[in-house]
């Protein structure tokens, strides 16, 4: 399979759209829809969508693997008002105690982006990833992938605190932290594009219990179709990634060091080739 195209820039919807003056359901205080119609995006076409791979959109944290100093880093855009305030709060952040314990900041195309370390090892150069097993597409796998694999990449992390936790991973007590790969999650059994077939499709089958839809263009192009655009609600009480049987393959014993007692990649050491039934079912032990 080709490597898939990396999320640069916002994404355009598949379809053409229209704003309606209804309150959104997607942001709180927002007096205006933006819905899909039924005609297929000038973007779209151009990009040949019809030849495209559609995938997953998963809810989470854009972030993105590349060089810093030598070494590759993850990154995540903060997200901040364009104002003096928050520019200030930002550099006093650079020298803050919270620098040091895994935060490296980096400004980029005039945005700002930093991450934490919690789901990377950069001692060793890994990262806790989720994606489909390579033996069995029906069973999920998280491990633990080199970064140097996820060079120049875009994933989404997936978490206790991130966007209102969408997926039910685990809870302030026990927090649970994943990367995925954009892209990693292909769409098999996806209807013609057209749009009363795909709201059917979101509303009337399993693998549409999904936030979106993103196709993947044989360009580089990435388009994207939310359930949102077709007025369905998200979150929703079982998403589709909650649906499939997950194993953990975390043996550490290659890495000649030990690791914190406290980190994620210790904890998910102690239940290597353990299966769960699903994503929720799994409770580190801290």
């Amino acid at each position: 399979m080709r490597r898939l195209g990396s999320v640069q820039r916002k994404m355009p919807c598949v379809f053409v759209t229209e704003v309606k003056e209804e309150p959104s359901t997607k942001r709180e205080h927002q007096p205006f829809k933006v819905l899909a119609t039924e005609t297929v995006s000038h973007k779209a076409l151009d990009a040949d969508i019809y030849s495209a791979i559609p995938t997953e959109k998963v809810d989470g944290t854009c972030c993105y693997v590349t060089a810093y100093k030598g070494q590759p880093y993850l990154w995540a855009r903060l997200d901040r008002k364009p104002n003096k305030q928050a520019d200030k709060r930002f550099k006093n952040f650079l020298n803050s105690k919270d620098n040091s314990k895994g935060w490296v900041p980096v400004e980029k195309n005039n945005k700002q982006y930093c991450w934490h370390s919690s789901v990377v090892n950069y001692e060793f150069e890994i990262a806790l990833v989720l994606k489909h097993h390579p033996d069995d597409p029906g069973l999920l796998e998280i491990s633990a992938v080199p970064l140097a694999d996820l060079l120049e990449q875009t994933l989404e992390l997936i978490g206790t605190n991130i966007n209102g936790n969408p997926y039910g991973l685990g809870s302030k007590k026990h927090p649970l932290h994943l990367l995925i790969p954009h892209g990693a999650f292909q769409i098999r059994n996806l209807p013609t594009l057209k749009h009363n077939d795909l709201l059917s499709w979101f509303e009337g089958c399993r693998e549409g219990k999904i936030e979106g839809i993103v196709w993947h263009c044989s360009d580089g192009c990435l388009i994207k179709v939310h359930r949102h655009h077709l007025g369905l609600c998200w979150p929703i009480p079982d998403p589709y990634m909650n649906s499939k049987p997950v194993v953990i393959n975390m043996n550490l014993n290659k890495y000649d060091c030990a690791f914190d007692a406290k980190c994620l990649f210790n904890h998910f050491s102690k239940l290597d080739n353990q299966k769960f039934g699903r994503l929720k079912d799994i409770i580190l032990d801290v």
